[in-house]
């Protein structure tokens, strides 16, 4: 079902599932997912199902089709809740990533992001933005740019 913008709630010290400036959206995961891992259409669906379905970001699959992370653990052919837009407190980044980095997903690890750099992941393009950096558990709080 699709959230609406519409209306924001804007009060402030809310847990993350609130809307505040938040969009998310359910699909179908196309493989196993991990609460957390930034997500791409699944392109080996048929027809219209390219949009209903999700899989982890490769550096081989999501690079330019990035809808965001998935809010859910969720097996193949499971429903998954997905930010498309806004706000996530613990997505997955590479060790390392510097607070205000820009973020892309075209690593090596699936559903993790790395630290965008122009001219290196040329075709990507930054897909969101590191809130705080990221420690050893490879996550961080991050700003999901909307391209979903």
């Amino acid at each position: 079902m699709a959230t609406s913008t519409l209306i924001q709630f804007l009060d402030a010290g809310e847990a993350a599932d609130t809307s505040n400036r938040s969009q998310n959206e359910t699909f179908y995961a196309g493989g196993a997912i991990a609460a957390g891992d930034w997500v791409s259409l699944d392109t080996s669906q048929t027809g219209a199902d390219k949009a209903l379905y999700v899989i982890q970001t490769t550096a081989a699959a999501g690079q330019g089709n990035v809808v965001g992370v998935a809010l859910d653990t969720a097996a193949a052919g499971a429903q998954v809740r997905v930010t498309i837009a806004g706000y996530v407190a613990s997505a997955n980044v590479v060790n390392g990533t510097a607070a205000g980095a820009s973020l892309t997903t075209s690593g090596a690890t699936a559903g993790r992001a790395l630290t965008y750099a122009t001219g290196t992941h040329t075709g990507t393009g930054p897909c969101g933005l590191a809130l705080t950096a990221a420690g050893a558990s490879n996550t961080a709080e991050t700003w999901v740019f909307k391209r979903f």
